[in-house]
This record gives structure tokens, sequence and C-alpha cells, in this order.
């Protein structure tokens, strides 16, 4: 396998699908200064590949993978059972007609022993994923810890800003 470090940060995907509610994710990476590697990989469809990927990714300098999948939602899992590094999963809305549901029992019913974070279904969860990977790497990254600080800070104001606003109406 060629050498995949690009990035402390991995963020997996199903399918191309998925793109369009992942991208928040690796926009908000972006805004931390984070240039996660992106990847398409099935945990069904080729599955060698995505045990291949989950085992060389300490070696690659992978210190986190945010993995989101729809129905059956086997990525995370997957990837779970192959590495010791955090995975943090965020089941997506795709055409199995339960509205995320099933990825989500798919992804937070993990057996013990083999943990993944899961997130909210959808948008919400990944952009949430991506701050939550910000933040497992922010205890050992002072400037990440730092923009982590000043990010929530900006989200604070925002909100007092609304009020702020509200009120002199």
């Amino acid at each position: 396998m060629a050498s995949e470090k690009t990035s402390p940060v991995a963020v997996v995907m199903g399918s191309d699908s998925d793109m369009d509610v992942m991208q928040s994710c690796i926009d908000t990476l972006q805004g931390f200064g984070l240039k996660p590697l992106v990847r398409i990989i099935s945990a069904h469809r080729t599955p060698e590949i995505a045990a291949e990927f989950a085992q060389n990714t300490a070696i690659n300098g992978i210190k986190v993978i945010i993995a989101a999948a729809g129905m059956a939602a086997h990525l995370a899992g997957a990837l779970a059972g192959r590495t010791t590094i955090p995975i943090i999963g965020v089941p997506l809305i795709s055409g199995g007609g339960l509205e995320g549901i099933d990825a989500l029992l798919s992804t937070v019913q993990m057996p013990p022993g083999v943990p993944v974070a899961t997130m909210a279904i959808g948008s919400a969860g990944a952009k949430n994923a991506a701050i939550f990977a910000v933040q497992i790497l922010a205890l050992t990254d002072k400037n990440l810890e730092k923009k982590l600080s000043d990010f929530r800070k900006s989200q604070e104001k925002k909100v007092i800003d609304k009020d702020s606003a509200q009120r002199q109406i």
C-alpha cells in the first residue's frame, strides 16, 4: 500500500454519494487547519481494502478515523475491529427507508471491547465528528487546543449576538 501519511485524521465514506453530507465534516476539519485524508471504502464491497486501510492507519500517522455509512453502516465497526486508534462513526440516511435509524443502530451497537464513538445521524453528526476529532487531537497539540478554544468562544459570541439582535426587535 502506498503511504497514506497526509493527516492525523481520515474521513472514510462507504460511497461517493455520502460526500454531500460529509463535505461539512471535511470543511470543519479544514477550518481547524487539518487537511483530512479522504477515502471511499466499502466494508461490504471492498472488505480487504477496508482491513488493509485500518491496519495501516497508525503506521501512516493517522490518529483518528471518521467513518460514515448508511443502511447496514458496518464501515466504522469493520475499521474499529482492525485498529486501536479512535473511530468516530457518522450514521447516514440512505435509500433504506428507515431515515438513518438502521445506520445509527448499526454504528452504535458495537460489541464490548470494540468501541466506536457514534455521532448524530446526518449533517449534524458529520460536523460534530470533525469537532470531536479535533478535541481528541487537541489533547496533544497546543495549536489545535487554542483553535478549539477560539471556536467555542466564537460559538458563544454568535448566540449572544443573535440574542442581542432579537431583544432589539
